[in-house]
């Protein structure tokens, strides 16, 4: 062949290879990204099975977690394996949506590697969290209707004291490097397992499925799984709480720290600085933090001020807040009551819901009580997300525990803030979205969650869900506590605030009764950085919605900005403002075409 044709046709044949190479490589790109996902997915429903039973996946509901350093090291190095696969995925050659979820997939394994650097693990037991805690709660998430289910739930009650084994190793290890907690907050800790430890067989959660609920069992089958279910807690789940008990009270407890702040950890300093971005999802110093809660402090306490006088209280606002925790009028002496006025709550805001959305969740939610064994030391309320396979809906959690201690004018902004328009909208409609990978419907981006959320109380306002000065008054209170929050946080982890400077602080702005408050300081210790993230994602949204409005002027359409919000699931927060800015654009030019 002619020398000059010859080169010719492997020039023509290397543009065709590189031609047909490069529409194959958004094919590879997506097959390798989809299979990223997937096997993340189910790495992470084999290593936490209760997580799976939680998500209505039941291949594993006669399995825990495994708790070992072995195991622990082993999950850290899959999470690094993650990582590394996704950045060996070439992001040009995906489509939009898939080029976000590989970044937000980057971000969670990189933040999830650098935590597990900090070793907290070897800190497995708070006030809020912890197997002593969790264990318990896989009767609200196990199906136990069929034998085969209890022949499961019989294998995890087994597995119990081996999770015990594991976490006493640990926090041996923790000892031995300095990484425990504050010995107030293991002293808590120590009186939830002992109250465990020390109940009666059949007053303990875990028999509550086969004594108390309905199920498919035969009468034969009922005798036989009580009894099997009773021997299983009686000669295994309660002497592991008692070996808990009796390892907090004599090892544990004289090597706990007695500074409440991080910044008396190991690198307590770099921890609470990667905290901070990683709760937030926004690059702030602890100052910054520190400074911004000053001055919402002070617009909030003008705030009150006013609202005071508007009421006809005489006196001073310390006054005021005293009367505020004291006065009968403002709490219920009946549970009863109390579970009642939050249902009428939630049924109005129901109806409002359409004037604040164009598009709602398919999935439903429940008020609930919370249970006795965790509400001592628990905050007012929590809420539960609906599994992805809808077996249940998603729950709105209250605390009962002293009603004196739970006002009646905060009950509005709180059902908003937990239930609807906040947290249930939110984490259900990012559960609906359909195309978004698994690990985005609940991603942990907890400055959009909780600025969601608090966001979703400011509603309350401009759905005239406050009907009088006090709900008006109660939704000022509780922004005044989240403005607090991003004080005590800082002064606690960062400048060396001891325990009950920041009591103080929250007593001297807040209308919160002193075991609220203490409950929820101790809250802010075991959990550093969480507490930041509602105010400071609650002022982004502001902002970009004043931004919205400022911008479009008349075109501005609240249900499409709420929409616009919430379509892509939680988002870090600076990812969320490019979006606004973006649809801000966009609108613009419609009105000009």
């Amino acid at each position: 062949m002619n020398t000059h044709f010859l080169s010719l046709f492997i020039l023509i044949l290397t543009a065709v290879l590189l031609l047909l190479s490069c529409q194959d490589a958004p094919k590879k790109s997506s097959q390798a990204l989809e299979d990223l996902f997937n096997n993340y997915r189910a790495f992470q429903l084999a290593q936490y099975p209760e997580y799976a039973t939680y998500q209505g996946d039941h291949r594993y509901d006669d399995r825990l977690t495994d708790l070992s350093p072995a195991a622990e090291k082993s999950r850290t190095d899959s999470l690094s394996g993650f990582l590394r696969v996704a950045e060996s995925i070439d992001a040009s050659a995906l489509n939009d949506t898939s080029r976000v979820s590989l970044e937000l997939f980057k971000k969670l394994m990189q933040n999830a590697v650098k935590s597990a650097s900090f070793d907290t693990w070897l800190m497995p037991l708070g006030q809020q969290e912890g197997i002593h805690i969790d264990f318990p709660q896989i009767i609200e998430t196990q199906p136990l209707q069929h034998a085969q289910e209890y022949d499961k739930y019989l294998l995890r009650l087994r597995g119990f004291p081996k999770q015990v084994a594991d976490v006493i190793a640990n926090m041996k290890t923790g000892i031995q490097q300095g990484m425990v907690p504050p010995v107030f907050i293991a002293k808590q800790v120590l009186d939830q397992v002992s109250s465990l430890a020390r109940m009666p067989v059949e007053e303990t959660p875990f028999l509550i499925p086969i004594l108390h609920r309905k199920n498919m069992l035969t009468e034969s089958d009922k005798i036989k799984y009580k009894e099997l279910v009773t021997k299983e807690v009686k000669e295994a789940v309660l002497p592991a709480y008692l070996q808990l008990a009796d390892f907090l009270k004599n090892e544990y407890l004289p090597h706990c720290r007695k500074d409440a702040g991080v910044w008396s950890l190991k690198n307590g300093k770099a921890y609470y600085a990667f905290q901070i971005e990683n709760q937030t999802t926004l690059s702030l110093t602890p100052e910054q933090v520190f400074q911004t809660g000053l001055n919402e402090v002070s617009r909030l306490r003008n705030e009150l001020e006013k609202i005071k006088e508007e009421i006809g209280f005489k006196g001073d606002i310390l006054d005021f807040f005293k009367k505020l925790r004291t006065d009968p009028q403002f709490y219920y002496t009946s549970k009863d009551s109390m579970m009642a006025h939050y249902r009428k709550i939630l049924q109005k805001m129901d109806t409002v819901l359409p004037s604040l959305f164009g598009h709602l969740p398919a999935a439903p939610y429940d008020l609930r009580e919370m249970e006795d064994y965790r509400a001592k030391s628990a905050p007012q309320a929590y809420y539960y997300p609906a599994p992805l396979d809808r077996s249940r809906p998603g729950y709105f959690y209250v605390n009962t525990h002293d009603l004196p201690s739970r006002p009646i004018y905060t009950m509005t902004a709180l059902a908003l803030h937990e239930a609807v328009p906040g947290h249930h909208i939110q984490i259900a409609l990012a559960q609906e979205i359909k195309g978004l990978p698994w690990f985005r419907q609940d991603y942990a981006a907890t400055g959009f969650v909780e600025g969601w959320a608090l966001y979703a109380e400011y509603l309350g306002y401009e759905t005239g869900m406050y009907e009088d000065n006090y709900q008006k008054l109660g939704a000022l209170l509780f922004e005044m506590w989240r403005a607090c929050r991003l004080v005590v946080d800082v002064g606690l982890h960062d400048k060396r605030w001891t325990r009950e400077q920041a009591v103080n602080f929250m007593l001297e702005n807040t209308a919160n009764s002193e075991l609220d408050i203490r409950s929820e300081i101790d809250r802010y210790i075991s959990w550093p950085g969480q507490a930041l993230t509602y105010k400071m994602g609650e002022l982004k949204i502001k902002e970009l919605r004043k931004r919205a409005e400022t911008t479009l002027g008349d075109q501005f359409d609240l249900k499409l900005f709420h929409d616009k919000l919430l379509e892509n699931g939680a988002v870090p927060l600076d990812m969320l403002e490019a979006n606004i800015n973006v649809w801000i654009s966009q609108t613009q030019r419609k009105k000009t075409t």
